[in-house]
């Protein structure tokens, strides 16, 4: 890694000090409105750190994905929900290293001036679900576009996005004898969509602004195809492993939010004439989420180094995005367990925090499919599905 302690400190330093204009008042009422949290992300894109993937010659940050790591934890630690904008991050991925030389030249700078917003990134679809080669929607190519049809699901912030990274088959699953080929990433502009798109909200747990999206006849012209036809599942493999090491840092922010509300409420609350945390019943399971936050942090830091130095990380930023969504989860229990029922109280933004952070073991992957992942690829078992 790249990147010293001192450097790393500073990051957080500067994103807790955007935070704090934004406390918990703020994220309770987005969240009680299920509005969009526009002040902060336009402070965060303000600040550069929304373009922190961003090299430096197309005006970003040029920072590696342990710093954008770290500033995504740092606003779940200061109480915020890094949701909103996290997927301008992970989605650099696949344009950094497979969009061509035009591409970054013509997005990549506006991206980090805050004038294009990437945030929608449409791959899951209502038959394919964690079986992504099983995707459906179709884009066929007619001259110098490709039209596409077919149906996305829980693709957040689409309408607070500008451009949308879209996996399709250009290739039918029944042509193809290695289910992984045939399909191909589009950089989708939506500022000016020709054909038929439709963005139809979810009424769903946590405040995502999550949509299913129709499209019909929507034309793509080809210079928006990244790399080659028929290669895109690979060049999103990238943006994958970006992702879990980037939504692992955010549940480690989650946990760490969760383990200083429980010290800090096991401190100070009298029961029975003395402070809960003084009994080990309430300390023990504090601690030990502390320890299991702390560890996935290692975790974290070893899958980015590896991601950074451009070298093989599937199996550790797996193991990063399991280990730290359920230590979040376990810290989530155990601060809603020592506030008892003011942890239900929208006031103390225990439950808030909780149904956000409940998310990350089952999205962007399943942990159940990161099992699986490893039982196969890392310990070599028969493929169970």
């Amino acid at each position: 890694m790249g990147t010293t302690t001192d450097e790393l400190r500073a990051i957080r330093e500067n994103v807790a000090a955007i935070c704090k204009d934004f406390p918990d008042t703020y994220w309770r009422e987005v969240d009680k409105k299920e509005a969009y949290p526009q002040d902060f992300v336009t402070a965060l894109t303000a600040s550069g750190y929304l373009a922190a993937l961003i090299p430096e010659q197309f005006g970003g940050a040029g920072l590696g994905i342990a710093e954008a790591g770290v500033i995504l934890e740092e606003i779940n630690r200061s109480g915020g929900n890094s949701g909103a904008c996290h997927a301008q991050l992970y989605t650099m991925a696949t344009l950094l290293r497979h969009g061509s030389e035009e591409q970054k030249q013509r997005y990549l700078p506006a991206i980090a001036r805050g004038e294009l917003r990437l945030q929608a990134f449409a791959v899951t679809e209502p038959n394919a679900g964690s079986e992504t080669t099983r995707i459906e929607t179709r884009a066929v190519r007619n001259g110098d576009r490709y039209v596409v049809n077919g149906q996305k699901i829980f693709i957040s912030r689409a309408k607070q996005s500008d451009l949308m990274l879209l996996l399709a088959r250009t290739t039918p699953y029944s042509d193809v004898q290695d289910k992984t080929q045939g399909i191909s990433v589009f950089i989708v502009d939506m500022r000016n969509v020709k054909g038929n798109m439709q963005i139809r909200p979810l009424d769903m747990m946590v405040n995502h602004h999550t949509n299913t999206i129709f499209l019909e006849d929507v034309e793509v012209p080809v210079e928006n195809r990244i790399g080659e036809e028929g290669k895109g599942f690979r060049y999103i493999i990238d943006g994958w492993n970006a992702e879990r090491i980037l939504v692992a840092s955010e549940a480690i922010g989650d946990g760490r939010w969760f383990i200083d509300r429980a010290s800090t409420y096991a401190r100070e609350r009298v029961v029975f004439g003395k402070p809960i945390g003084t009994n080990q019943g309430v300390q023990f399971p504090i601690a030990k989420a502390y320890a299991h936050v702390e560890a996935a942090d290692l975790m974290r830091f070893d899958a980015a180094a590896k991601f950074d130095r451009k070298e093989k990380c599937g199996a550790e930023a797996n193991l990063a995005k399991l280990l730290a969504s359920e230590a979040a989860w376990e810290a989530a229990d155990v601060c809603l367990t020592t506030y008892g029922g003011y942890g239900f109280a929208r006031d103390y933004d225990i439950e808030r925090k909780f149904r956000e952070t409940r998310l990350l073991s089952v999205a962007p992957v399943s942990n159940n499919l990161i099992l699986a992942f490893l039982g196969q690829n890392v310990l070599k078992m028969p493929k169970s599905y």
